[in-house]
């Protein structure tokens, strides 16, 4: 409900430049022109921050990291996402300092998909990105169980 609240965006030609149109919640030019910055979080590692403005929404994702394994897991599997951004059209290439991952939904993205939809695959990534760490995360310690049988049998 917070997200979808947030994607309430509408256009917003820039106060500086004539003819232009950047996300506020990036240039920050203009307090009045953003809103509230909203934390949702499970605990102090997983968290979500939704920054809203006139024209643009900034959502950045901290993903559960337990241990080294999910750290390691966790890093690479942002980096290989993050080299695939165009691919991707609300993906951010730099995440914001302290989250892991980063999403620019501008009001260009409302117009041209659902905003239902865009909110659906935000939660969606972010659910697919737990199970994907925790599948990745079971797959090398049985790779390293059975490096280990392997070695102490010689």
């Amino acid at each position: 409900a917070t997200l979808q609240a947030a994607l309430c965006l509408e256009n917003f030609s820039s106060q500086v430049v004539e003819r232009h149109n950047k996300p506020e919640v990036e240039v920050r030019s203009s307090k009045e022109l953003l809103l509230q910055p909203v934390i949702i979080s499970r605990n102090e590692k997983e968290k979500v921050l939704i920054e809203g403005s006139i024209n643009s929404v900034r959502v950045s994702i901290a993903v559960k990291q337990a241990d080294e394994i999910e750290k390691i897991l966790c890093h690479k599997f942002m980096r290989f996402m993050m080299m695939r951004a165009e691919n991707f059209f609300i993906l951010r290439r730099k995440p914001v300092e302290g989250y892991d991952i980063s999403f620019l939904i501008t009001n260009f993205h409302t117009e041209q998909m659902y905003k239902h939809k865009l909110v659906d695959f935000v939660i969606h990534f972010m659910e697919e990105i737990d199970k994907e760490i925790s599948e990745m995360k079971l797959s090398v310690n049985a790779r390293a169980r059975i490096v280990a049988e392997e070695f102490l049998k010689n």
